[in-house]
């Protein structure tokens, strides 16, 4: 959840950048680190056969715009 609070006086020049900055992203993420807990240690899952993919069902309209879409992004 976004933190809609402001404390300074100046109004905001341009865009505000409701989620902090690049600056205190390590600190952000320092604290947040005690929360996270690491992945067990194993072997990494193998891939799965497409043939062994089954009941995926995408909407006409969604496997339409997705197929005009780039590569890269529209």
């Amino acid at each position: 959840m976004t933190n809609l609070e402001f404390h300074g006086s100046a109004p905001a020049a341009g865009p505000v950048d409701l989620e902090g900055d690049l600056v205190s992203l390590p600190g952000d993420g320092a604290r947040m680190a005690p929360r996270w807990t690491s992945a067990p240690a194993g072997r990494a899952p193998l891939p799965v056969s497409p043939s062994r993919i089954h009941g995926v069902r995408v909407p006409t309209g969604s496997a339409r715009l997705l197929e005009a879409m780039s590569d890269y992004g529209d």
